[in-house]
């Protein structure tokens, strides 16, 4: 499926945008360690958090949770301390995905958990039971969900657990929005130290729960003023005291001529004149927000130079290869440098005909890539639902817009 989207000459709209997915789904798992006593408000309806929801209700022995790596981390630890035997399985790219690092983590802490096809990745066979050690190291450099997942199951092991992060650690805001919400539901979770965590063995208690609009999803609509000549957009829901890291993207996106006005559970993006020459930034702690701002960037016609990209190399895809050459259809080169980082200094080549942006599984890639139409005539977008992973109205919310989008 092919899709082609065009963009309006003004943009005033309000937008709703989906729950916040990074808290539902923590959310759902600390729920579910807690005895599920409260119904928790609000939950994001995309597929990560339904695919959750099916996983946790179903009861099934074998599990699909098919692209949804948040999912796979997060039930791989929620599996190993719940009775019973269970596959765990998903698509053919997450299947892909490695995951040896959390499941040697988890086998360390006496888990008993199986590959069934390939040594480090999905599909697990895993056996719960009580967890009885306490203490793990691991490197910092790691995906934040692995922690996070390891961190969820850390009230009800025995003894709790005391986890130690070596050298760099990325994606910090991730997972100290796991330890705040833990914290919300009952449990005695804390930084010791720059390097160290402790969480007591106190089991979670179950709360009433409502969760807050997306920040990940917000950049789209800050994207989408930034590149418009006219353009006020509402967006409620969101806190400018919030637990996402990602909502960063208020600060960032001010450099690029934004600004952020917070009224009652709403924010309001308008226009200014004030917009850099160029961005240097690091997403070590905001990796989802890379592919917004490369493509905004180059757009606006503002040289970068984005570090702190190493996770996304494992994400849906390997989203720096992607960014490059999607990128280049539409005449921009980007350079890679060590595997983590993306620049660009004005390098331009001829753009492809009838260009169309391939998505490779990855909803971000669609969502980051559809703005381009503000500047340019249109875009084509291949295979365009592959945002309801993460955004499942996204096409309707531009229709709402003003945005024209037809299949081809």
């Amino acid at each position: 499926m092919q899709i082609k989207v065009t963009a309006p000459a003004q943009i005033y709209t309000t937008i709703q945008l989906p729950s916040s997915k990074s808290i539902s789904n923590r959310a759902l798992i600390i729920n579910a360690l807690g005895n599920r006593t409260f119904q928790l408000e609000n939950l994001s309806d995309c597929d990560d958090t339904q695919v959750m929801i099916h996983a946790l209700n179903d009861g099934k022995n074998t599990i699909d949770i098919m692209a949804a790596g948040t999912a796979m981390r997060f039930l791989t630890a929620y599996l190993s301390v719940t009775p019973g035997t269970r596959i765990i399985t998903g698509t053919q790219r997450m299947q892909q995905r490695p995951i040896q690092v959390l499941v040697n983590a988890l086998r360390e802490l006496g888990a008993e958990i199986e590959y069934i096809i390939n040594d480090g990745y999905p599909p697990l066979r895993i056996t719960g039971h009580k967890l009885q050690k306490d203490t793990i190291s691991l490197p910092g450099n790691i995906s934040s969900q692995y922690i996070s997942a390891l961190l969820m199951i850390a009230p009800i092991l025995s003894n709790g657990l005391a986890l130690t992060l070596t050298g760099e650690i990325i994606s910090r805001p991730y997972i100290n929005l796991t330890l705040q919400l833990m914290n919300d539901f009952g449990a005695k979770a804390k930084w010791l130290n720059e390097y160290q965590l402790k969480v007591e063995p106190q089991p979670y208690q179950s709360i009433p729960f409502y969760v807050e609009s997306d920040w990940s999803a917000a950049s789209y609509w800050y994207q989408i003023a930034a590149l418009s000549n006219k353009a006020e957009i509402i967006l409620p829901g969101l806190f400018e005291t919030s637990y996402q890291g990602d909502s960063k993207v208020a600060e960032i996106f001010q450099l690029l001529g934004i600004e952020s006005i917070y009224g009652n559970k709403m924010v309001t993006l308008k226009k200014t004149d004030k917009i850099a020459e160029r961005l240097d930034y690091d997403f070590i702690n905001q990796p989802d927000l890379a592919q917004t701002f490369v493509v905004t960037c180059a757009l606006m016609n503002i040289p970068f130079r984005f570090s702190g990209l190493q996770s996304l190399k494992i994400k849906e895809t390997d989203r720096i290869t992607a960014l490059i050459k999607e990128m280049g259809k539409l005449g921009y080169i980007l350079h890679e440098i060590d595997d983590r980082i993306l620049s660009w200094e004005g390098e331009r080549c001829e753009m492809t005909a009838d260009a169309a942006i391939d998505t490779y599984e990855d909803h971000r890639m669609a969502m980051a890539f559809a703005p381009v139409c503000v500047v340019m005539p249109e875009i084509r977008i291949n295979n365009p639902q592959v945002v309801s992973k993460s955004y499942p109205y996204y096409w309707e919310d531009l229709k709402k817009a003003g945005f024209i989008i037809e299949e081809i």
